[in-house]
């Protein structure tokens, strides 16, 4: 006999009473944040405590378009605007806006480093960096605090600092464990030591890389490895500091280059093309790497490639090239109970990004391979990948899907596991959905160890939305009937060919 079991990966479920209509939310440290539809404001809450109670609040320098939060060294980090400008910000010891200390500093990226004292007392500080670029993406590694920002045409990488480096480094050794209760209790320690000591903290500009033939959509950073993501290509690279210089051949760039000049008359669609390890130094995407860091001069900084695939959207399959775009870019660090505590290197590191039909993990270290795909039923607008699970969200449902990153960090731990005693699934084993919860007009979802936190909406179509439609329906049928008359005129009747016919539909035209 077969029992069939209705799985479902949540014990509870509570909504986190706001006073003011949420914008954007991000959580980390045992925190959700929580951004007004206004944009300048920020409400802090508690996960980790029952009802989720509200711990403090905070304005902003401008409008947020974007935030996140870094576990080492418990800041936020927002890209904002103001004026028609675009703005980074860091805004550090934002904790103690909760015990009725409303004194706020702010300055400039790197004056703590160079000697300018702190203040009496204790603050909040929001500190400002300068970018030539005006800043579309960023990210925060979990393993060093470090910042990376993409640009239009550059990724920016910030090194954390602190005025006291022992106790960063004290702070930096915490690693994440794979298991709940150690996970809890790591996290629990981890905000009070940062909580009790956060009055140093500052930025470095160490490296910026440039990016010839890719803009940033959306970029990672974990333990070395920096991941970015175009509309429809993904590029992982790693970088080490070593003595060595690095050179790379610009004379092949420059050939290139001219090259598509040429064809710039033409519309171009790239082949799909995958690239792992090595392999992956063959793609048309060079890297130059520019040293701004202060310190460690005479070290260089070498790059190498670690994956690149590039995705062509299927014309003839009613795909929609608007809608065909990559999404949910994250590399995710693992690291297994019986690490060292002087050991900040995570045993695995995962890359997993998505389409809105399918999703992709793989695994970076000691070699790089495909784990899973995942196929969606329907159309997924975000994902988020945890040590158990894979969660993603479509217009009206919360899905889960299982993922094997335990699995590959127990046979790196210990590579003879199948025994008579114990034994553990292969890493190629197939995934699978485990539930589909219904909600109403998700926007967007973030976890916190256990928690999932989701962020919906009843009114999910604005009253200029039908305008836009109705205005873009005519556009097409215009464009339609034009390009139908053109291939009339030539002697050509699309529709006796039904593949032409279907071509012109079309909504990319």
């Amino acid at each position: 006999m077969v029992h069939v079991y209705n799985c479902h990966p949540f014990a509870s479920q509570q909504i986190v009473q706001v006073e003011q209509e949420p914008g954007l939310v991000c959580c980390g440290g045992g925190v959700l944040f929580v951004v007004a539809a206004g944009g300048c404001k920020v409400e802090a809450y508690s996960v980790e405590q029952e009802g989720c109670p509200f711990i403090c609040r905070f304005s902003t320098m401008g409008t947020v378009k974007s935030i996140q939060h870094s576990k080492i060294g418990d800041y936020l980090v927002t890209i904002e605007e103001k004026n028609s400008a675009t703005y980074l910000r860091a805004y550090t010891n934002w904790r103690y806006q909760a015990e009725g200390k409303a004194r706020v500093g702010v300055r400039l990226l790197g004056h703590l480093l160079r000697g300018v004292s702190v203040q009496s007392g204790v603050q909040m500080e929001i500190i400002e960096i300068p970018l030539s670029e005006r800043p579309v993406a960023m990210a925060c590694c979990s393993v060093t605090g470090d910042l990376l920002v993409g640009c239009e045409n550059t990724l920016v990488l910030f090194a954390l600092r602190r005025q006291n480096q022992q106790s960063l480094n004290q702070s930096q050794q915490i690693p994440q464990s794979t298991w709940p209760n150690s996970q809890q209790s790591s996290s629990q320690s981890q905000g009070q030591t940062l909580s009790s000591n956060q009055n140093g903290l500052d930025f470095e500009r160490s490296v910026v890389l440039h990016l010839q033939k890719l803009k940033p959509k959306k970029v990672a950073l974990c333990g070395g490895y920096v991941a970015v993501h175009a509309e429809l290509e993904v590029l992982v690279f790693k970088l080490d500091s070593s003595c060595e210089q690095n050179t790379l051949d610009e004379s092949s760039d420059t050939k290139k280059i001219d090259h598509l000049e040429d064809q710039a008359d033409f519309l171009v669609l790239q082949r799909h093309q995958e690239l792992l390890g090595d392999r992956a130094k063959d793609c048309d995407i060079p890297v130059s790497i520019e040293k701004t860091g202060l310190e460690d001069s005479t070290g260089q900084y070498t790059l190498s490639y670690v994956l690149f695939r590039r995705f062509t959207p299927d014309f003839f399959q009613d795909c929609n090239v608007e809608e065909t775009q990559l999404h949910s870019l994250q590399l995710y660090p693992l690291f297994t109970s019986n690490q060292s505590v002087s050991l900040v290197e995570p045993t695995c590191v995962f890359c997993f990004f998505s389409l809105p039909t399918a999703g992709y993990l793989y695994s970076l270290k000691g070699g790089v391979e495909l784990l899973s795909a995942y196929q969606y039923p329907e159309k997924v607008l975000e994902a988020v990948l945890t040590d158990h699970l894979l969660h993603v969200i479509t217009k009206n449902a919360l899905q889960c899907f299982t993922v094997r990153c335990s699995a590959v960090a127990a046979r790196i731990k210990d590579p003879y596991i199948d025994t008579t005693i114990k034994a553990c699934p292969p890493c190629s084993m197939e995934v699978c959905a485990l539930r589909m919860q219904l909600f109403i007009g998700l926007r967007s979802v973030c976890v916190y160890g256990r928690h999932v936190i989701l962020l919906s909406t009843a009114d999910t179509e604005t009253p200029e939305e039908p305008e836009r439609t109705t205005h873009r329906r005519g556009l097409e049928l215009k464009e339609h009937a034009l390009l139908t008359g053109i291939f009339l005129a030539v002697g050509i009747d699309p529709a006796t060919t039904p593949a032409l016919e279907s071509l012109l539909s079309r909504p990319f035209l």
